[in-house]
């Protein structure tokens, strides 16, 4: 059973910077694909980043692109969610999710595509 924890989350000003980390644990396959979705009050779980296995390659949503990077640790099983210039519309639930397989780019953004999740963490970026 894989089990997936987030951590680093919290409160931040406008403008500042965090990086929230994402450890599987559990497991004996290497994930296909790890993606960062988010989800504000009210509103549906949406990708931010997401990385695939082998080159490394990152994809994000526009809305984050230049700030938001992914990265991973293969040796430590960890994956990172590194947030710069942050701004309260930034403001959500971050959710870590991991797919066994090598997904299509399209896959990538749709939260159907990943058998697991860890449970969530708040950040919040103050006006």
């Amino acid at each position: 059973q894989v089990q997936v924890e987030e951590s680093g989350g919290g409160l931040v000003e406008t403008g500042g910077s965090l990086r929230v980390s994402c450890a599987a644990s559990g497991g004996t396959f290497t994930p296909g694909t790890v993606a960062w979705f988010r989800q504000a009050p009210g509103q549906a779980r949406e990708f931010v980043v997401g990385i695939r296995r082998g080159t490394g390659t990152t994809y994000s949503t526009d809305s984050v692109k230049g700030r938001f990077t992914i990265s991973r640790d293969n040796a430590k099983k960890t994956h990172y969610l590194q947030m710069n210039t942050l701004n309260p519309e930034d403001t959500a639930v971050y959710y870590c999710a991991i797919s066994s397989k090598y997904l299509i780019v399209s896959a990538m953004y749709s939260p159907d595509a990943y058998d697991y999740w860890g449970q969530g963490i708040q950040v919040t970026v103050g006006s």
